[in-house]
């Protein structure tokens, strides 16, 4: 595979069925980070990954991890933690701060993809109405969060925080019942890891991915901007209540 380049100025993106074997799914180079460039990446099935010494790199991995919405595992120690109801859980309410977050600097110190440029590309998504985040709040603390991008019936999930135990994890169990009760299909989590699996992720070929994006990336679905999400209820014995 010939690697592309694409024009800083109008990129036009290849098929990203032609992505390389190695590294897995890289598919081209540069570019820019406008909000229609990134947009028109997500809705191919491509995304932007890069550190911060790197020119912009685009992927399409030959193995997509996703997760189905009515699938999201909630182990015994979640269930028990979503039953307390200790948290306060919202939406679009604090975007720009879960996306600091999740770029802060974490216990293995490697570093981070989500640079300046990522945090304000993605902001700009996020004033547009493309990008969102779920926010978990221990009284006025932001503990936990997740942001990512609505590309019709496909959220692409980007990164998670935590600041307290299963955080991290009640932020996606409370994403995941909002986007099944609201007809999106799937959450695109891109890359495996431990975490992503122990709740519920799977790996799909590109090619089954690709072809459920297609059929889906036109839907119109709603987002309840700067709503809480505490009344949704939580596939279960029980039903969580507002605070």
């Amino acid at each position: 595979m010939d690697l592309h380049f694409l024009d800083p100025d109008s990129p036009q993106f290849p098929d990203p069925c032609t992505a390389a074997e190695e590294p897995d799914g890289l598919l081209a180079v540069g570019g820019n980070l406008e909000p229609t460039t990134i947009y028109d990446a997500y809705r191919r099935g491509i995304f932007p990954w890069f550190s911060d010494d790197d020119p912009i790199l685009w992927w399409s991995p030959s193995v997509r991890c996703v997760i189905r919405p009515e699938q999201f595992h909630i182990s015994k120690s979640l269930r028990k933690c979503l039953r307390q109801n200790q948290y306060r859980i919202t939406t679009d309410t604090a975007f720009e701060r879960v996306i600091e977050a999740c770029a802060a600097p974490r216990a293995d110190d490697l570093g981070t993809w989500i640079i300046p440029e990522m945090i304000d590309a993605y902001s700009a998504l996020h004033s547009l109405g493309q990008a969102h985040s779920v926010e978990v709040w221990d009284e006025g603390r932001l503990v936990g969060g997740i942001y990512g991008i609505a590309v019709g019936g496909i959220f692409c999930g980007e990164s998670m925080f935590s600041l307290v135990p299963n955080g991290s994890k009640i932020a996606m169990a409370y994403l995941c019942n909002w986007i099944q009760s609201q007809g999106f299909e799937l959450l695109d989590c891109q890359i495996e890891n431990p975490h992503l699996m122990s709740m519920g992720a799977i790996l799909i070929p590109r090619e089954e991915f690709l072809a459920q994006l297609a059929g889906c990336k036109d839907k119109v679905l709603g987002w309840p901007a700067g709503k809480g999400l505490g009344s949704l209820p939580i596939a279960g014995d029980f039903s969580l209540r507002s605070k």
